[in-house]
C-alpha cells in the first residue's frame, strides 16, 4: 500500500471512529488535549477543540500570544489526544505532527461563524496572562461591545487557526485485562510510511 493510500485509510479510521464517538453519546468527541513545549522542552498540555479535519490535518483556534501560541511559533511540533471512553471497549487516537497557521481567509470564515459574544471574548482576552478580576474582564467584553455596537467584529490579528499535520497517528483500542490493541501509521518527509501493529 502506497503513502496516499495508508494516509487514506488513516483518515477514514479517524473519521469512522468520531462518527461511533457522536452515536456513542460522547459529551464532546471534538475535545481533544494539545501537547507542545518551549525550547527549553518543558511541555504542557491543554483541552481545545476540533474544529476542522481533511487531508491537510487537524486544526483548532488559539491566541498566537497565549502560552500555546508562544510555544508553537518557537518549536512548531504538537501532539493531540482524543479519548472516547463509550465508543467500543474505550478508545484513544494519539496524533504527532507538525504545526502551521491555516490562510486568513479560512481563519476569518470560522471566526465570523462564532456567536458574537465569543467574538467579543476573542478580543477581550489576553490569553494566559495575569487577569486582575473576573470584573475586569466582564468590563472589557462590555467596552468591545460597545466599540463594535452595530458592525460586525473583526478578527483579531493574532487569533488564528493552527493546523497538525500527522507524521504519526495511533489508533488505541481498549480490551479486557488491558490486552489493547494497537496500530501506528507513520508518514515522514521523505515520502516514507508505514502501518504497524504496537504491543499493548
Amino acid at each position: 500500500m502506497d503513502c496516499a493510500d495508508l494516509q487514506a485509510e488513516a483518515l477514514a479510521t479517524f473519521d469512522t471512529l468520531f462518527a461511533e464517538a457522536l452515536a456513542a453519546g460522547e459529551p464532546d468527541r471534538t475535545a481533544m488535549t494539545v501537547a507542545t513545549a518551549a525550547l527549553d522542552a518543558r511541555p504542557s498540555a491543554r483541552t481545545v477543540l476540533l474544529k476542522q479535519h481533511d487531508a491537510r490535518g487537524f486544526v483548532f483556534y488559539t491566541h498566537l500570544d497565549g502560552r500555546k501560541g508562544r510555544e508553537l511559533q518557537v518549536n512548531p511540533q504538537a501532539a493531540l489526544l482524543f479519548h472516547w471512553p463509550r465508543v467500543r471497549k474505550g478508545v484513544q487516537v494519539r496524533i504527532e505532527g507538525s504545526v502551521a497557521t491555516v490562510p486568513d481567509e479560512e481563519a476569518d470564515a470560522y471566526f465570523a461563524s462564532r456567536p458574537r459574544v465569543s467574538q467579543l471574548g476573542a478580543w477581550a482576552s489576553r490569553q494566559s496572562e495575569t487577569l486582575d478580576s473576573r470584573e475586569a474582564f466582564d468590563a472589557r467584553v462590555e467596552e468591545l461591545e460597545r466599540e463594535f455596537a452595530n458592525r460586525e467584529v473583526p478578527r483579531p490579528a493574532r487569533w488564528t487557526g493552527l493546523r497538525v499535520r500527522p507524521d504519526r497517528i495511533e489508533f488505541w483500542y481498549g480490551a479486557e485485562y488491558r490486552l489493547h490493541e494497537r496500530w501506528l501509521y507513520e508518514f515522514d518527509c521523505t515520502g516514507q510510511c508505514s502501518k504497524r501493529m504496537l504491543y499493548p
